[in-house]
């Protein structure tokens, strides 16, 4: 994955921005203080991780991408960046108080491996809020009518809900709850589904190399022809009806809220499964 991102690392800045909304909604899931100290895994370039700083949070940064972690450096020094992946992190245990991790499910090698590390470095009663996508709300993206392998090759690699909530009990994580989010028009962050109300943005290549599917995963040939038509459609306006007959009531993406459990619960749930 370093070597993935190391290469979208590149021009990564110039698109992917933290959007103020996702950010309200991860710090209201995740409920930090000003005392505590807080994880941000696959941090990327640090936008996120920036922001809550910004907001008097204290995180340490971490990604398993060098050209990444060295945009983050530039953005904010004084946030502890590191290099490092999920399934394997350079934290003692019980080091912090939550942890945050936005759209790097995907590309975690052991999800299995991963939770029992962030569990492993979190403290008893801390919070874990994941932002990621599911396969069935990839595909009601209208995405899939113009670069249908893609899409495909895309949600392939999505771990299910049901994957991802049964890793996380395996590892002993609680589960809070699961939240919604739909796309919103003004979205700043511009990630896999941020042209959902404004089709143009795929016109834009830096825009495009920002996002794995497209810059990774993407067959240039169908690129090519799928914004081809896509443009054939925006101008005649079929687009409309294009995007109508995706619309669904899924979610665009999704918040998984989870909580290690104090000390005292977790011997009580393993005394009462003994």
């Amino acid at each position: 994955m370093g070597a993935k991102y190391d290469r979208i690392g590149i021009g990564y800045n110039i698109t992917r921005k933290a959007d103020p909304y996702i950010a309200e909604q991860l710090l209201k899931h995740l409920l930090p203080t000003s005392e505590g100290i807080y994880l941000d895994i696959g941090c990327g370039t640090g936008n996120y991780t920036n922001e809550f700083q910004k907001r008097g949070f204290q995180f340490i940064g971490i990604d398993p991408s060098e050209e990444m972690l060295e945009k983050a450096r530039q953005k904010n020094k004084n946030i502890d960046w590191r290099i490092g992946a999920v399934e394997s992190i350079a934290l003692l245990d019980k080091t912090v108080d939550g942890i945050v991790s936005s759209l790097t499910l995907h590309h975690w090698t052991d999800l299995k491996k991963g939770f029992s590390e962030l569990y492993r470095v979190l403290k008893p009663n801390g919070r874990i809020v994941l932002f990621t996508a599911i396969p069935e709300q990839m595909k009601g993206y209208w995405l899939n009518h113009y670069f249908p392998k893609m899409l495909s090759d895309s949600i392939a690699q999505m771990p299910g809900l049901d994957s991802v909530k049964n890793a996380m009990l395996n590892s002993r994580f609680q589960i809070l709850g699961i939240d919604n989010y739909f796309v919103q028009p003004d979205l700043q962050d511009k990630f896999l589904y941020c042209g959902k109300h404004h089709p143009e943005l795929y016109f834009d290549e830096h825009l495009r190399n920002g996002i794995s599917s497209f810059s990774s995963l993407g067959n240039r040939t169908e690129v090519e022809e799928g914004l081809s038509q896509l443009k054939t459609d925006i101008d005649n306006g079929s687009i409309n009806s294009v995007i109508d007959a995706y619309t669904n009531d899924l979610g665009d993406y999704l918040y998984i809220i989870g909580k290690k459990p104090a000390a005292d619960e977790e011997n009580n749930s393993v005394l009462t499964a003994s």
